[in-house]
């Protein structure tokens, strides 16, 4: 059997925005980690404050390196990597995240394996708490709340979600796409520049009659925001944007008002209120920002 129908090629591709280090730390485990013979690394630079193309190519020789003019955000900035990839598969992966051995292999089995297979993720564990399950597929999202949850976080892995199944998202930190997917669902949708972008890709993705797929086998490490923090303002500011819009894109209108009238009378005065008592008025102003944004996309973040 020819090289590329045994091992077709797959691109890695990876954003940096002022994370040189972690990168770095990436590029090196899939050196150290990866077995899968024909892969392509791609390392998308979303303007950061100096060039650290030296950088990564000292970690890893053979990357591709675009940089973007602009921080273009987490869709985008992938989009351009996506533009630059010549893999059949694409393997979109956050540079704060370790491969493991199979991490490749688990991934493409998925869709040798299930004809309607749209999109895969792996098995996330915690970086610093490795044998604790962040992500063993995600719940749907909530009509009432607009949020989800994801299986088995928190929960020590313990073999209990070890096989193949379902799962209504995959986890944007780590996933895999056929470049034919892609070409017929289109690009990530860029609107949404950080946060639910993947939830809304799942959701373009499956309305074409592609299944989601959790792959067990398949493990990664994550180290957990590490661009934004586990609690900053600009954080508040996309969740709260991208919530609202992912309900208004994603769900019927039924739905969506019961999703409004909860948000309005439960979540802005609770959210506000919290705010407040904590003193944190950045927070505020960003939770207000990202509301008032429906109603006027030129609201910013800054």
């Amino acid at each position: 059997m020819p090289e590329a129908d045994t091992y077709p090629l797959i691109s890695i591709i990876t954003l940096n925005w002022n994370t040189t280090d972690v990168t770095c730390e990436f590029l090196r485990s899939i050196r150290e980690q990866n077995n899968y013979p024909r892969i392509e690394v791609i390392v998308v630079d979303n303007a950061s404050s100096e060039d650290p193309t030296a950088a990564f190519l000292t970690a890893y020789p053979d990357a591709i390196v675009v940089r973007n003019e602009a921080n273009l955000g987490f869709s985008a900035g992938n989009n351009a990597g996506i533009r630059a990839a010549k893999g059949e598969y694409l393997f979109i992966v956050n540079n704060d995240t370790e491969f493991t051995p199979g991490l490749l292999e688990g991934l493409l089995k998925i869709f040798r394996t299930y004809p309607d297979a749209g999109m895969a993720s792996p098995k996330f564990h915690y970086f610093f708490e490795k044998g604790t399950i962040e992500y063993a597929g995600y719940e749907q999202v909530n009509i009432l709340t607009g949020r989800n949850g994801m299986v088995g976080c928190r929960e020590k892995d313990e073999g209990q979600y070890d096989e193949v199944r379902p799962t209504h998202y995959v986890h944007g930190g780590g996933m895999m796409v056929p470049r034919r997917v892609v070409d017929e669902v289109g690009l990530m949708p860029e609107i949404f520049f950080l946060y639910y972008e993947e939830l809304d890709w799942s959701e373009q993705i499956k309305r074409k009659g592609y299944s989601i797929y959790y792959q067990p086998a398949s493990l990664i490490y994550h180290k957990e925001s590490m661009t934004t923090g586990r609690s900053s303002p600009l954080k508040t500011f996309y969740l709260t944007r991208n919530r609202i819009l992912f309900m208004r894109r994603n769900v019927a209108w039924p739905a969506f008002l019961v999703f409004t009238t909860y948000f309005l009378f439960f979540t802005m005065p609770k959210n506000t209120l919290s705010y407040l008592v904590r003193g944190q008025s950045a927070h505020l102003k960003s939770f207000w920002k990202g509301v008032l944004w429906q109603f006027n996309s030129k609201i910013s973040f800054k």
